[in-house]
């Protein structure tokens, strides 16, 4: 019997030992777009700037990570319907606010319209200039173009990620409303032809958020992280780091 007082004694310690572990480290959900460089999820170990930044303050904070990575419409929609749910790259609109609980910044992103030939001052010229322009799916981008009446023939919701640059390359749409560090590293994948950019007309944070029914000590425990990555520098180097090289037109 005593053999089998020691396994139950031993099967205790595992098991009081594995739960240490899981107390210690919950999971949390975390929802993503395969938008390099912001974020990424087929690199490897890189999940890019937005990606790497909250998941290192993921990490400080005590927590583990579940990766979601479904079309960007529903991941926002699953996010703000859920519970202790976290998502990025999200820009902080108007029409997204009271949906989401706002964790904090990540990076802030210039937009602007990429084109083969044009380039344009304003929203108005845009709208003159360009018949068909494509955007991201589900992004602040296509959003905007709504709000500044753009009509819905002339704009071209995308998957997000390499298919509007694809589409602006084989010259099936005019333009490319889009984040300036995005279009800069998605091109240079796929040609060595310059692209024409125009004034920057949009600028906006991308934040790290969470459900609206979001725990509060996940939300301070992860805005604390943050703030320390942007306090000491961590946050600026992994954003240089995925610039590097990027072409500047």
């Amino acid at each position: 019997m005593k053999w089998i007082s020691r396994c139950i004694r031993y099967a205790s310690g595992a098991l009081l030992a594995w739960s240490s572990i899981t107390l210690a480290a919950p999971t949390v959900d975390f929802y993503f777009p395969e938008a390099p460089p912001l974020t990424m999820g087929n690199q490897g170990e890189q999940h890019g700037i937005a990606g790497d930044i909250a998941l290192q303050a993921m990490a400080m904070a005590g927590y583990s990570t579940h990766f979601l990575s479904p079309p960007w419409p529903r991941a926002q929609r699953d996010v703000a319907a859920g519970k202790d749910m976290l998502i990025a790259p999200l820009t902080r609109t108007q029409s997204r606010e009271n949906s989401f609980t706002w964790i904090a910044p990540l990076l802030t992103m210039d937009r602007t319209f990429f084109s083969l030939d044009k380039r344009v001052e304003s929203f108005d010229e845009a709208r003159r200039t360009f018949k068909l322009i494509a955007v991201g799916i589900g992004s602040a981008q296509e959003m905007r173009l709504r709000e500044e009446g753009f009509p819905a023939a002339q704009i071209y919701p995308l998957k997000i990620g390499d298919n509007p640059a694809q589409m602006l390359l084989k010259g099936r749409v005019d333009a490319w409303f889009n984040g300036v560090p995005e279009t800069r590293y998605i091109w240079k994948q796929l040609s060595d032809r310059p692209l024409v950019m125009s004034r920057v007309l949009m600028t906006a944070n991308i934040y790290l958020a969470c459900s609206k029914d979001c725990d509060p000590q996940l939300v301070e425990g992860l805005r604390s992280a943050i703030d320390t990555l942007q306090a000491n520098g961590s946050a600026g180097g992994i954003e240089a780091g995925y610039l590097k090289g990027l072409p500047v037109w």
